[in-house]
């Protein structure tokens, strides 16, 4: 178990005294569900470098670990030992992009765990090789944050130069049909999103502007190639690229690229991932293929539909978003379900009808409203099975039936969530 510095303790105390009055059982289980991560999935290793668990899984996913820590972030600027840890993860994240840009999980060393049997190409470091957008961009966003907060220069090294070049250098590689080097077969899937159609090459799709992604952040594969909100995520964040390329590395050609394939991922969205739905007017798509064909749905997965404003894409004001916002957590969406004990979001990831503790956090960190926040917090704290700790999936009649006791993302999510209730 890790040491944990003292400013986490204080705001683990804060946050449980501001939660109390109102939230009792949400600040009973506040403090083991923010240290969660710290405790029991960060590994410092000797080089510096700092490898983060998922949970349950041996391995090291871009995208969890980024969001797994990202509640510590805001306190980072006081106290020493957790800037080191934090910025051991990015310098281990600027590594593993350089190793591989589309793996999605990595090994702690190149020992050849995880899924070796897949036909792409993949190397001992590899977890699993699923090119998801999403796991480029959570890397950057943590870097943001990261700089945003603390102000430490020392993490503008030339590893992290490196992991923004190749970035995007793999977003533009990935944005026109017929100019991707990547394929992925898994010879014996569990499911069929377990691989890709097409002997591996995944769905055709048209020029948009915009960034193929051949899995989702679910891991699951995408049924037409762009991922909307894994776009928009990467808006976002080729703004920061952008601006760390010129302000950092005084790398002009970098910066310029970034910010151009950031206005035609823009120019996409707008041009081709908007669909007039007949009740609830302008909505994203969740996937499209530039052809034609659009996926209305969202999953509980980050970066989703619902999720828009958290990721810095629009505000939660955008009356697309309302209008998004409405059909997501409607019936309409396939991946919405009720029971006795929660409604919610859920994924294709899991068994139907399951809802995921993921998407009512996000709810909840989107949310306008004070009363459906509040109602969102106690739905959380009521439907952990007595574990005290979220899970990856529920079922909404009977909370005692879930997935995964151990996932660590979920856990920082809701402490992020409980947190900006308390002390917002």
């Amino acid at each position: 178990m890790n040491a944990v510095p003292t400013v986490l303790h204080d705001v683990a105390d804060r946050v449980r005294t501001q939660l109390e009055p109102r939230f009792p059982e949400a600040a009973a289980m506040f403090e083991q569900c923010f240290l969660n991560t710290l405790e029991t999935t960060v590994r410092r290793l000797p080089d510096g470098t700092t490898f983060v668990l998922t949970g349950d899984i041996p391995a090291m996913w871009l995208r969890d670990s980024a969001a797994q820590i990202e509640p510590y972030v805001r306190h980072a600027a006081a106290d020493d030992d957790l800037r080191a840890m934090i910025r051991g993860v990015i310098r281990r994240h600027a590594r593993y992009v350089a190793l591989d840009p589309y793996a999605n999980a990595f090994n702690e060393g190149p020992d050849g765990m995880g899924h070796q049997d897949d036909r792409t190409r993949l190397t001992p470091w590899v977890w699993e090789r699923k090119w998801e957008l999403d796991s480029l961009c959570h890397p950057l966003r943590l870097l943001h944050l990261y700089w945003t907060v603390t102000g430490d220069t020392e993490v503008f090294d030339e590893a992290v130069h490196r992991m923004l070049t190749v970035a995007v250098a793999t977003m533009r590689a990935e944005q026109r049909p017929g100019s991707s080097p990547y394929s992925f077969v898994r010879p014996h899937p569990q499911q069929p999103t377990d691989t890709l159609v097409n002997e591996g090459r995944g769905p055709e799709c048209g020029y948009t502007g915009m960034v193929r992604s051949a899995f989702r952040p679910s891991d699951d594969a995408c049924t037409y190639g762009f991922l909307v909100p894994a776009n928009m995520f990467a808006v976002v964040v080729l703004g920061h690229v952008a601006a760390f390329a010129r302000d950092f590395y005084a790398d002009t050609a970098l910066a310029g690229d970034a910010a151009a394939l950031r206005a035609e991922i823009e120019e996409g969205i707008r041009r081709y991932a908007v669909v007039d739905h007949p009740e609830h007017g302008p909505v994203y798509a969740y996937e499209t293929d530039g052809l034609g064909n659009h996926l209305l749905m969202d999953d509980a997965n980050v970066p989703s539909l619902l999720s828009i404003p958290y990721l810095g894409y629009r505000p939660a004001t955008d009356p697309t978003y309302r209008g998004t916002r409405a059909f997501v957590l409607s019936p309409g969406n396939p991946h919405y379900s009720s029971g006795k004990h929660a409604r919610g979001v859920g994924s294709p990831h899991t068994e139907p009808g399951h809802i995921w503790p993921m998407s009512l956090a996000m709810q909840g960190l989107t949310s306008t409203d004070p009363a459906e926040r509040a109602e969102l917090l106690d739905m959380l704290a009521a439907t952990t099975a007595d574990t005290g700790y979220m899970h990856e999936s529920l079922d909404p009649d009977d909370p005692g039936v879930f997935t995964r006791p151990w996932f660590g993302w979920a856990n920082s999510l809701y402490a992020q969530f409980a947190m900006e209730v308390a002390l917002t």
